[in-house]
């Protein structure tokens, strides 16, 4: 299975100016530096300790490793200092912007990601933490895009395929595209909403707490949109991992939310052409295993896709 892993730069590695100007936000020199192996950026990710005893999580990326990872950083810096307290979400500490680093320390927290294949009783928990974020964000007004302008872009994943077709193109595919492509349409024209979505959920951006109680992290990508956009979404990744049958978990979606069960369909039909495409284009500056993640995305989303359409 294609996780979202690949090899990191660690604390050590920082310029040492950089590391200083961190310890000077946190008040103390750090003593020990963890690296977290999940998730895509090449920067690190390191679970740190200070002298004076305080834990903190600490990302950062340069310009020379990813220029796009570091716009991320920088939206995501913006985004976790407007996150209200009662979004469960880590609080930043500090963030450290030189122009060619960038590093954001968060409140360290404590808990463990959900299993891969996920547990029946760890999906229950997540979904209900989410429509939990959802009650309580729809009425925030946060400067964040809209879902239509966030997820616009990735929902025109087929109509690039309709106009430039791989030669590999699956065959079913290729027999289907003016149906998928009005699918993606259909998904685009309903994520009009308020509710603060996180857009980029999977097992690595969730932590549960021993509680049980749950934390959602990386927030460079949120925006405002439909409630029940997370969870459809998270299904992705569901699926990516095994053992859990979507089918029944969209049909409670749209009863709980009062979305049409068609429009839930069509957004994962949108989504799996956004992953077909990204995935035949040329990898990142030292992102070199995304590509294969996101065709192993595209693949189990496009077997699930064909049942459904094909079983109406």
């Amino acid at each position: 299975m294609v996780s979202a892993t690949r090899a990191r730069i660690g604390w050590a590695d920082l310029p040492s100016a950089v590391r200083e100007a961190v310890e000077r936000s946190l008040g103390s020199p750090v003593v020990t530096a963890v690296s977290q192996p999940h998730g895509f950026s090449p920067g690190t990710a390191d679970r740190v300790v200070t002298m004076e005893g305080q834990r903190a999580f600490v990302k950062a990326v340069g310009r020379g490793l990813n220029e796009q990872s570091v716009a991320l950083h920088r939206a995501e810096a913006r985004i976790a200092a407007a996150l209200p307290s009662d979004v469960p979400a880590p609080r930043l500490l500090a963030c450290h912007d030189d122009g060619e680093w960038i590093v954001l320390a968060f409140q360290d927290v404590e808990g463990r990601h959900p299993s891969t294949p996920w547990r029946q009783g760890e999906v229950s928990a997540v979904f209900a933490a989410l429509a939990d974020l959802a009650r309580v964000t729809t009425a925030y007004r946060l400067p964040v895009p809209t879902a239509v302008q966030q997820c616009g872009p990735d929902l025109g994943g087929w109509r690039h395929i309709a106009s430039d077709r791989p030669p590999t193109l699956d065959p079913w595919v290729a027999a289907h595209l003016p149906m998928l492509q009005a699918a993606a349409d259909r998904a685009l024209a309903g994520l009009e909403g308020q509710t603060l979505v996180h857009t980029d959920l999977r097992a690595d951006n969730l932590l549960l707490r021993a509680d049980g109680t749950v934390a959602v992290v990386d927030w460079p990508h949120a925006c405002r949109g439909p409630a029940w956009l997370d969870r459809v979404l998270l299904c992705v990744n569901l699926l990516l991992h095994g053992g859990i049958d979507i089918d029944p978990i969209v049909t409670r979606l749209s009863l709980d939310t009062a979305a049409p069960e068609r429009l839930l369909i069509d957004t994962l039909v949108g989504y799996t052409g956004f992953f077909l495409d990204a995935a035949r284009q040329p990898p990142p500056p030292g992102l070199p295993t995304i590509r294969a993640f996101q065709q192993a995305q595209a693949d189990v989303l496009l077997s699930w896709v064909r049942r459904r359409l094909t079983s109406r």
